[in-house]
């Protein structure tokens, strides 16, 4: 059996045999140096690869990275072409990312605490400054407290399955984001999907589940895909009808939506109301990485001790945390306020 170029496997191939016998005759994008062996079982793999490539392209959902070659903006360079071109698609719905004064404190928070941590939050990863972050974070939302994450991905992620057992039942709006659907995946929950934004459907499945112990609404707050926003006044009246807390993702609110950009509790006057919020520092809040959950104390104390996602993941990095923190100063300044 021989192994065709379908086995693009690192390794400098130049047609002899390998130790398994097989011989690989790979093109020369791919005669890396590496030691890297090309086996049959391998070949097959990537020839499978090649297949789901060929059918991801065939349906038109494969995506191409975009090379920019300057900082993130409205305007922007892109490898292969000298002229400026608009930018329609970031998430940098502020211009924060680029802000002098966030850059400049990335800068300052290099120099005084480090490039990084090398290590996990709760071994020797926590600095004044994270939890400075955290207790910002936590004021800007009229929270007891927050816990960040890598990403709000992973604050989704690290949610539910800490928290929900067989016992439990999770509702989830069917426009979801990934990340809620993949963490609600995790948990053992029993698990109950409504059609979007569709309050009789989730009330009729809140009535199915009256048997629970603790009962989860989650929903986005603004849909990333369609920009429909939640109705989050109607689900918060049927969580106290019900007895079933609220978590809502803010990714794509926080910062610029609703009066002072507290995001779509706000917007739907309904501040204080959900019981937990995650969102992300890397869309309005300066885009550089990083995400969290606030709400309760009990919360964030249970978060930081079972949270796979946080436990298993390094901290953020000063730089960013730093970004982020001066992030919170320029909003709080924009709406009167001071932190």
């Amino acid at each position: 059996m021989a192994a065709t170029a379908a086995c693009s496997i690192r390794g400098r191939f130049l047609g002899f045999t390998i130790t398994s016998g097989v011989k690989c005759f790979a093109p020369k994008q791919f005669r890396w140096v590496s030691s890297t062996r090309c086996t049959s079982t391998q070949a097959a793999f990537c020839a499978h690869l090649d297949r789901e490539i060929a059918s991801i392209k065939e349906a038109g959902t494969w995506k191409e990275e975009r090379i920019i070659t300057s900082k993130q903006a409205v305007n922007i360079t892109v490898q292969g072409s000298d002229r400026k071109i608009l930018n329609f698609c970031a998430n940098n719905y502020l211009g924060l990312s680029s802000h002098p004064d966030v850059i400049a404190a990335g800068i300052a928070g290099m120099k005084t605490h480090g490039a990084g941590l090398s290590s996990v939050r709760f071994i020797c990863g926590t600095q004044d400054i994270h939890k400075e972050l955290e207790a910002k974070i936590a004021k800007f939302h009229g929270r007891e407290d927050a816990i960040l994450y890598p990403s709000c991905f992973d604050a989704n992620g690290g949610f539910f399955e800490c928290l929900l057992s067989q016992e439990d039942a999770v509702f989830s709006d069917a426009l979801n984001h990934a990340s809620i659907i993949d963490g609600i995946r995790l948990c053992k929950a029993k698990k109950y999907v409504f059609k979007h934004r569709d309050m009789k459907e989730l009330e009729e499945k809140l009535q199915e589940a009256s048997g629970a112990r603790l009962r989860v609404i989650a929903t986005d707050g603004v849909f990333s895909m369609d920009g429909s926003v939640s109705p989050l006044r109607d689900i918060c009246r049927l969580a106290d009808q019900y007895k079933a807390l609220v978590f809502v993702d803010e990714a794509h609110s926080t910062g610029f939506f609703g009066k002072t950009g507290r995001g779509t509790e706000e917007f739907h006057g309904v501040s204080g109301q959900p019981d937990v919020i995650c969102s992300t520092l890397g869309k309005a809040l300066g885009g550089a990485a990083g995400g969290y959950t606030t709400g309760p104390k009990q919360l964030t104390d249970i978060l930081r001790q079972r949270s796979r996602p946080y436990l298993f993941s390094n901290t953020l990095p000063p730089a960013v945390v730093c970004c982020a923190s001066k992030v919170f100063m320029v909003l709080s300044r924009a709406a009167g306020g001071v932190t």
